[in-house]
């Protein structure tokens, strides 16, 4: 039997740097990957207005009056009132996101468990939970 209180064992400062690295290059391929294959940004849309008024952009004296105190004029707020982010939806991405992220997770589980029976193996020198693998 292991001695009592449990020390797990260390790893060294080349391990460590190692595993910093690693999650950056990890975290950023995971955020830059989606964007790399087109599964994410959708864009924008853009509609076009030929004789810019405010009440051809949908708006009223209101919200003319507060453009107008950020220093916008009519011509001005066209473009930002015209584009719009497109927010058409992919169900294969959505597919392809739920498992990815499915299987981690099951993966996660599976090896925590195994971490899991290996340290009370180590701690309390039971050879059971190991064979129930």
């Amino acid at each position: 039997m292991k001695k009592f209180p449990y020390e797990p064992p260390t790893q060294s400062v080349a391990g460590q740097i190692f595993d910093a690295l690693l999650m950056l290059v990890l975290v950023f391929i995971t955020l830059y990957l989606p964007l790399w294959l087109k599964l994410a940004g959708g864009g924008t849309t853009t509609t076009e207005y030929p004789n810019p008024s405010w009440q051809a952009l949908g708006q009223n004296a209101t919200m003319a009056a507060q453009w107008e105190k950020l220093g916008f004029s009519a011509e001005k707020a066209a473009s930002i009132i015209g584009t719009r982010f497109d927010y058409s939806f992919n169900w294969v991405a959505l597919v392809f996101t739920a498992i990815i992220i499915i299987g981690y997770f099951v993966f996660m589980f599976r090896y925590s468990d195994y971490e899991y029976r290996d340290v009370i193996a180590e701690r309390f020198g039971d050879d059971r939970s190991t064979k129930a693998r």
